[in-house]
């Protein structure tokens, strides 16, 4: 159980972190620390003479006590460990990104340390502050919810001044200047679309995340794909949401698609992770996809081959990914010009998709 000393100087060290205190803002009174973690004196004095000690805060006599500048040299030191971070590691198509990224940085006599952000920004702060506390020599990372503000640019803007090699995985934050591997979402989504409208499927319900470019970027082809068809645009539905919303929530907003009398006679969803629940939302609702409903997805997830029905989806180049990755950065570490990669997805053909 951890101590009431720790709560308070983690719960400070936290804070600063995190940026709810800025370098050089005077932090709250011994008093007012008293009275918010509920502990003694003693308590609060020897935490934050921690935290004095690791260089967090500075005191000035008779003026309080305020935020240093923590932040460290990060630049590159001459080691063999690489940060991966990604915002999630042990499912999905995550393996097989890690996977390629490894085989060709281990080729290299690199070694790679993995963090996830379980895509929270709070989280990827935590996160890129401990791999360069690490002293890593480079970083690949797949961004946290990249269409929205990132509250992490001063990191990011260290790193770019400390000249710390590193690129970005499946999207990229648009202000930051660094290279990129990711697809094409744009086009993929729109060759799918294009692929139910010529399957007869003219009512399609589209389902994006939209705290993240790939979800923007793919939201954007669903609805190009029925601009080119202007006669038809008023058959397309889009349901938008986020990563922190429940599975029951957007259930019901489906529900409320397939109870009219216009329901849509095919589904697009965000990747293939959001179409293995949304099938089985709909069996439980006693409809038969694809007999009664076609549904499609995007990342070509291993499972959804195996699925009955089969899924049809968009490739993901994951391993490819993995060593395109890795094979860059290893360019970067070698001062190296690179320059940024994006691939056109597939569209996988199976059985979930029934022309009408």
């Amino acid at each position: 159980m951890e101590n009431k000393y720790q709560k308070v100087k983690d719960g400070l060290k936290q804070d600063i972190i995190s940026g709810k205190f800025q370098v050089d803002e005077k932090l709250p009174t011994e008093s007012e620390l008293m009275e918010r973690y509920k502990v003694s004196r003693y308590t609060v004095r020897r935490a934050v003479g921690d935290l004095e000690s690791d260089h967090f805060i500075y005191r000035i006599q008779g003026g309080g006590m305020f935020v240093q500048d923590w932040h460290k040299d990060w630049s590159s030191p001459d080691t063999k460990l690489i940060g991966v971070v990604t915002t999630h590691i042990a499912d999905y198509i995550f393996p097989n990104i890690i996977a390629g990224i490894d085989q060709v940085l281990s080729k290299a006599g690199y070694s790679i340390l993995i963090s996830n952000t379980h895509d929270d920004h709070a989280s990827e702060r935590q996160c890129l502050i401990s791999m360069l506390d690490s002293r890593v020599a480079g970083l690949i990372v797949e961004p946290t919810q990249s269409a929205l503000p990132n509250p992490n640019q001063d990191l990011y803007h260290e790193i770019k001044d400390d000249e710390l090699p590193m690129l970005f995985i499946n999207s990229y934050y648009p202000s930051m200047d660094f290279p990129y591997v990711n697809m094409n979402d744009t086009l993929a989504e729109q060759k799918m679309v294009d692929y139910l409208l010529a399957q007869g499927h003219q009512s399609i319900l589209g389902i994006f995340q939209v705290d993240d470019l790939q979800g923007v970027d793919r939201m954007n082809g669903f609805v190009r794909a029925y601009q080119q068809r202007p006669e038809l645009s008023y058959m397309s539905n889009i349901i938008m949401y986020q990563s922190g919303d429940t599975s029951q929530k957007l259930f019901e907003r489906i529900s409320s698609y397939l109870n009219q009398d216009d329901a849509p006679t095919a589904i697009a969803c965000y990747n293939d992770q959001l179409a293995i629940e949304v099938i089985d939302f709909l069996k439980s609702q006693h409809l038969q996809v694809p007999t009664d409903i076609s549904v499609v997805g995007f990342d070509n997830y291993r499972m959804g081959e195996y699925l009955t029905p089969s899924l049809t989806t968009l490739n993901h180049e994951k391993e490819r990914m993995g060593t395109d990755a890795g094979n860059m950065l290893l360019k970067l570490l070698n001062h190296e010009p690179v320059k940024s990669i994006t691939y056109q997805p597939e569209l996988v053909k199976r059985l979930s998709v029934i022309q009408r």
